[in-house]
């Protein structure tokens, strides 16, 4: 069962977080909206074949069964596009600020989620992983926000 869900978690972990740190990094007032759905939407793809085909040779270097690379790839690969999809569907439908707080919203229920099921699936202490998980986001999501803030000040002064 852990390989089951296995081939989902990276996936996830991974659009989770990548897509709130590009929001968090480029929700500033007079950023286009569509350069940030734009962004995504390379996530969403491009980034996400590397990612996938990573998983898939690592898989295969690792001397599982062929049925396996194929999960492992095909889960990352569709848990990747969900989640990074399901960002862009709230970043099309709210204004950037308020997409900016229910994306960090629905991603902190997600990692809670996600981080839960894997405490319980190695039998540790779910506070802990969650806290740990929560806390390696938020410092992804601030160094973004501080990285966007300063390209936006540096730009704006050039």
């Amino acid at each position: 069962m852990m390989t089951n869900f296995n081939k989902y978690s990276l996936g996830a972990t991974s659009a989770i977080i990548t897509s709130l740190a590009l929001i968090a990094g480029m929700t500033h007032g007079d950023n286009n909206r569509l350069n940030l759905i734009a962004g995504l939407l390379i996530i969403a793809v491009a980034d996400n074949i590397t990612d996938s085909l990573s998983i898939h040779i690592l898989k295969e270097a690792e001397g599982v069964t062929r049925r396996q690379v194929l999960a492992s790839t095909i889960g990352n690969f569709s848990s990747r596009l969900i989640l990074t999809l399901s960002f862009v569907l709230i970043v099309m439908c709210f204004p950037s600020y308020p997409a900016l707080v229910i994306s960090i919203a629905w991603g902190t229920i997600l990692l809670i989620v996600l981080s839960y099921s894997i405490s319980i699936k190695r039998n540790t202490h779910p506070y802990r992983e969650i806290a740990w998980h929560l806390l390696i986001a938020l410092l992804v999501i601030a160094c973004s926000r501080v990285l966007g803030d300063l390209i936006v000040k540096n730009i704006t002064a050039a």
